[in-house]
């Protein structure tokens, strides 16, 4: 952790939407004036697309069944840790970004499944931003979570999550259901054991709730809309959160237990923009008196 050059990790699974989270940030970064460096959690996979097909034949061969991305074998996880190190004491690193379809391939002039060169982070920034499968992980090698300042969870509910991966990966990446839920399979046992307990290091969660019947996630047609949903939101500390001026703001809300409260899904931008404003411009304060 640090004062003078602070990080914020938002850590979910594939299809969980830290995607959205992120833009979320990105508005805040933008009104309050922020200048902000972004990792994507994607640049830190150990393979590319061709690679992770060989590793994941290679790992088969010998009675593994479930390499996934989600474990740390298919990740530079070490060197992740690093640069969140290095930014941490000199506001300095190094990412890439994962070409991940047709449109991103045309904008970067190479093949989707491919990385981009290294590149040093822009100078000069007042915070580091990451979003990603692994911005809290915690191994007997490897801790991310002690790096970060401000580590935001983003965690549907399970029926959920895979309803949105489904969607997505068909849609915006081609593959088809049969692929998807053989990906979701093969993912399970490194889901348990490296991105739920995640969710414990976390200093808020955001956790989408259907209200909705999503019984059988593998026949879903449509994703439920946010008005078709309820999100709870857990902080870690509660000390210092002003519950009666959130249930205030956030019409509909509710207090559910001490340190959580529940929002309609279509109030989540509003209640990120309140609960998460003040704490990203305490860290630039601390920064910049401590600069």
């Amino acid at each position: 952790m640090s004062v003078k050059h602070p990080i914020i990790s938002v850590t979910g699974s594939s299809g969980a939407g830290t995607t959205s989270v992120r833009r979320t940030f990105e508005q805040i970064f933008r009104r309050e004036g922020i200048s902000a460096a972004f990792i994507e959690g994607d640049a830190f996979h150990r393979y590319d697309r061709a690679g992770m097909k060989a590793a994941m034949a290679k790992e088969m061969s010998k009675g593994n069944s479930h390499f996934s991305h989600f474990g740390p074998e298919a990740n530079l996880l070490e060197e992740l840790e690093a640069v969140f190190c290095e930014y941490g004491e000199h506001g300095t690193g190094r990412t890439r970004h994962y070409v991940h379809n047709a449109e991103e391939a045309e904008i970067c002039g190479q093949p989707a499944g491919t990385f981009t060169p290294w590149e040093d982070l822009p100078k000069d920034t007042e915070l580091l931003f990451y979003e990603g499968l692994h911005g809290a992980v915690v191994t007997e090698t490897v801790n991310t979570a002690r790096c970060a300042d401000l580590k935001i969870g983003v965690v549907p509910v399970i029926n959920l999550e895979w309803i949105q991966k489904i969607h997505r990966d068909k849609e915006e990446r081609g593959y088809s259901e049969k692929a998807i839920v053989d990906t979701i399979l093969r993912r399970m046992p490194d889901y348990v054991h490296f991105i739920c307990p995640q969710f414990t290091e976390t200093d808020i969660n955001f956790q989408r709730v259907p209200t909705v019947d999503t019984s059988n996630p593998f026949i879903a047609r449509w994703i439920p809309t946010p008005d078709e949903s309820m999100v709870v939101i857990r902080f870690r500390n509660p000390r210092g959160i002003d519950f009666a001026y959130l249930v205030t703001m956030i019409a509909g809300s509710f207090m559910s237990r001490a340190n959580s409260i529940v929002i309609p899904g279509g109030k989540l931008d509003i209640a990120m923009q309140l609960i998460l404003t003040p704490m990203i411009f305490q860290l630039v304060e601390k920064r910049r008196r401590a600069i």
